[in-house]
């Protein structure tokens, strides 16, 4: 993909949601993002029915608040998002069953709309329709949204780099290289070296 391209298809429409992608910035140590972490690190949800007239502004408040209450966010409004390795929006990304996804790091801007222009493009199906994972930059915490039958909830896991369900699950995926993706390969199996010398 060239510069254009991206600009075109990734960059401007997560400026949209106020996003700035800041590249090539990701630390080597953010642990690759899999879901087996155990139900009691789970220390913050919410959750908005479909019916709330006010969707995508309930939803945006509740990010925040959970966001800056869990420690997302960095002094510089900083963490990483996770979007698919190429320019396939969410909702292609679930139409064709597209697996592997890489981590990016965002600048939250002073105007932003995550849950309405964001979740438009890769961070959902849809405004008020959110799927994304989100990790602080010092691996303290994920936060997740995903839709359900009756609303969307978002939910913030606390610590998953130390989480045995989680390392249980990248050992796995190293062992049986599910993805087929030799750059997801080589993420997993370099967070297990960093958390067995750690």
């Amino acid at each position: 993909m060239g510069r254009e391209e991206k600009y075109r298809k990734v960059l401007r429409p997560l400026l949209r949601a106020g996003l700035e992608v800041i590249p090539d910035a990701v630390p080597a140590s953010a642990i690759p993002h899999v879901l087996g972490y155990e139900r009691e690190r789970v220390f913050g949800f919410f959750l908005v029915e479909y019916g709330d007239p006010q969707l995508v502004e309930r939803l945006n408040e509740g990010w925040y608040d959970l966001a800056m209450s869990a420690g997302l966010l960095d002094e510089n409004r900083e963490f990483l998002v996770m979007l698919p390795r190429g320019t396939w929006t969410a909702a292609v990304d679930r139409r064709l069953r597209h697996r592997v996804h890489v981590w990016h790091r965002v600048r939250l801007l002073d105007r932003w709309d995550i849950m309405g222009a964001g979740a438009a493009t890769f961070l959902g199906i849809r405004a008020g329709h959110p799927g994304f994972a989100m990790l602080a930059l010092d691996n303290s915490v994920w936060l997740l949204a995903d839709t359900y039958e009756a609303g969307v909830g978002v939910y913030a896991v606390r610590d998953p780099a130390h989480s045995p369900g989680v390392l249980s699950d990248l050992e796995l995926l190293a062992r049986e290289d599910v993805y087929k993706d030799r750059e997801f390969g080589r993420d997993v199996t370099a967070s297990l070296e960093r958390k067995r010398q750690g």
